[in-house]
């Protein structure tokens, strides 16, 4: 007959889990934990590109203060009108701000449509314009008027430019020169984009880990308060491999870095898909 801490221990045994089934738990949980990673990765580059705006709306805001002051203290017709026309500029580009990083934070689809990459380029120049400028990295803009639209997330792919214009500005701590660079790739199914920097380089032994989650090659954020996190270029490769597209890097030791991106182009029966 069998005792009650019989019974007790009779059901406090564990059930043996056959290797399928704990090798399915495991993938069960590093997928919810990589979905947990691109949320965290999503914020955090909203979070640098609301740092950024922040820094150019004080900068709008200054200008419209001091030319409503000037058209104040000023009653004749051409300075006023000199004062609200700077107004009327500078509140244009603070609404073209807004409407950029309203769109980062609702669109949170993983839909892939045909889109122009030439117009992701000039919005992310327009939101790092000012960041340029007072490091001294001077942008060009190399866009070939041939290149098709690619078949992309527009929101995703301009977090990959934003990271690479970032990454370049920040290789070049006395300042530089930026290429972006939008082509028809050699293989027809895909179209180029090259961010080139003449900054420092990379050593060659740390271009193997360069796409690793959790390296880097800096020592921590700069005084701007971005990069070091080891996160960022991870953060691409993962979304440029999602596209089905690839990037690949290139430097050369005081020469500079440039990244190389290929996605698929779009073509006219392209649709909407989701992002695998």
């Amino acid at each position: 007959m069998k005792t009650q801490s019989d019974h007790y221990l009779s059901n406090s045994i564990p059930v043996p889990v056959t290797a399928a089934e704990s090798s399915q738990q495991l993938s069960v949980q590093v997928e919810s934990l990589k979905n947990e990673l691109r949320r965290l990765q999503s914020l955090a580059a909203l979070g640098e590109l609301t740092s950024t705006a922040t820094h150019e709306f004080n900068n709008i805001l200054m200008t419209i203060l001091n030319y409503a002051r000037l058209g104040i203290r000023n009653k004749d017709e051409a300075s006023r009108d000199k004062a609200l026309t700077k107004i009327l500029e500078a509140s244009e580009r603070a609404a073209k701000i807004t409407q950029t990083i309203l769109a980062q934070a609702r669109n949170r689809s993983d839909s892939m449509t045909p889109t122009d990459l030439g117009s992701i380029i000039q919005d992310a120049m327009f939101l790092l314009e000012r960041e340029m400028r007072k490091y001294r990295v001077s942008v060009e803009m190399d866009i070939h008027p041939d290149t098709p639209s690619a078949m992309a997330n527009g929101n995703q792919i301009q977090r990959v430019l934003l990271n690479l214009l970032i990454n370049a500005r920040q290789a070049m701590p006395d300042g530089g020169t930026i290429l972006v660079r939008l082509r028809p790739a050699h293989e027809k199914e895909f179209v180029e984009l090259v961010v080139r920097d003449s900054g420092e380089g990379i050593p060659r032994e740390k271009l193997p880990r360069i796409f690793d989650a959790f390296y880097s090659t800096k020592s921590g954020p700069d005084e701007s308060g971005k990069g070091g996190t080891g996160l960022g270029l991870a953060a691409c490769k993962e979304i440029v491999d999602a596209h089905r597209g690839r990037i690949r890097v290139e430097s050369t030791i005081g020469r500079g870095t440039a990244f190389v991106l290929k996605i698929p182009r779009a073509t006219d029966q392209s649709a909407a898909v989701e992002v695998d």
